[in-house]
């Protein structure tokens, strides 16, 4: 049996395991209660994500009605993300604002989600060692019940 290596190939982690659409393109008109459904957002959070600058533009309906759509959805996972990496909302406005103005704002994102990167890192490790300091309590107190079950 030969194991044939690869090259590893660069995977851009939204666009790996995207959450299944509910509608297909070209039928993705949502309504702010859908959205809320759909996402776990409440409808007061999708306005203020919209109101802050978070949330890019919104089309509407004929009477007035937020119509979202797929890549609404997809941008609204991304947020998600950022908020789970502990980035503060200025940042993620900060942003998104850089993303409307158009690629030649690719080195400011880029050093924007590298800085957040290095936060989160910094976290992670934070977190492998208190981890380790509850699972040496964890282990102490089991051996110690051991030892006072032997006597």
């Amino acid at each position: 049996m030969t194991l044939i290596e690869s090259t590893p190939v660069r995977v851009d982690l939204c666009k790996s395991a995207p959450r299944a659409h509910p509608r297909p393109e070209g039928q993705d008109r949502y309504t702010i209660s859908e959205v809320a459904a759909f996402t776990g957002l409440s409808a007061h959070t999708l306005r203020w994500y919209e109101r802050i600058g978070l949330m890019p533009h919104v089309d509407r309906s004929h009477t007035g009605q937020r119509r979202f759509t797929n890549r609404d959805l997809d941008w609204l996972a991304f947020v998600g993300k950022l908020r789970l990496t502990g980035m503060p909302v200025a940042d993620m406005v900060r942003y998104a604002e850089l993303v409307r103005e158009g690629e030649h704002t690719f080195e400011a994102r880029q050093e924007l989600l590298q800085q957040t990167r290095r936060d989160v890192r910094s976290r992670i490790a934070e977190l492998r060692d208190t981890l380790a300091v509850l699972d040496h309590k964890i282990d102490f107190y089991a051996d110690a019940r051991r030892a006072s079950e032997r006597l």
